[in-house]
């Protein structure tokens, strides 16, 4: 069991039978009546964010999230296969339960999977992956100013912005929290 008192942020636990993980907190003492926490917290397992206020000495169970590194290594129709690193063995996931998380993820590339009393609920790429672009339109020359962009196509189907000078075949580096370009490879 955890109090409200003790939130931080990224802290799991259980509440009115769902699983929120703490994305923002905040101690309220008012001049007048008792202190609460103020919580935005997000729903593990749909997505979705609630407010939320706590009285200070509100307990709540705590989750545990297990959090385990596995290869991707390919998908066969509706499932997607992820191999565990140690024990070599193969988990078939459907892309229900991936959700968007693969679109910049490719073949071999490890990946962190959440699972909550072994329902995995969640996909994470690595913070950064390095991709070819295969699509985009040519930069034209002489157009250099610092903040014109242009869409392009990634290697995995993703579609994000970047700089005119990339040219299809560059590899890129991408942050997978924001999709947003980084530098070019």
């Amino acid at each position: 069991m955890i109090s409200a008192g003790d939130f931080r942020n990224g802290i799991t636990f259980e509440f009115e039978g769902n699983v929120y993980q703490v994305v923002e907190f905040q101690h309220v003492k008012p001049g007048k009546g008792a202190a609460f926490v103020r919580t935005k917290m997000k729903n593990v397992i749909t997505g979705g964010v609630v407010e939320r206020s706590f009285n200070p000495t509100e307990k709540v169970a705590k989750a545990h999230i297990e959090r385990k590194d596995m290869e991707y290594l390919y998908e066969d129709g509706e499932l997607y296969y992820f191999m565990d690193q140690e024990t070599y063995e193969q988990t078939p996931l459907s892309a229900d339960q991936l959700g968007d998380a693969l679109k910049f993820v490719k073949e071999n590339m490890v990946v962190t999977i959440l699972s909550f009393k072994g329902s995995v609920f969640s996909v994470e790429p690595p913070n950064f992956v390095e991709l070819e672009v295969i699509e985009t339109e040519p930069g034209i020359k002489g157009n250099t100013a610092s903040n014109v962009t242009k869409p392009a196509k990634v290697e995995t189907g993703a579609i994000i912005t970047v700089p005119m000078f990339i040219n299809e075949g560059d590899v890129i580096k991408i942050d997978t929290r924001n999709a947003e370009y980084m530098s070019r490879v």
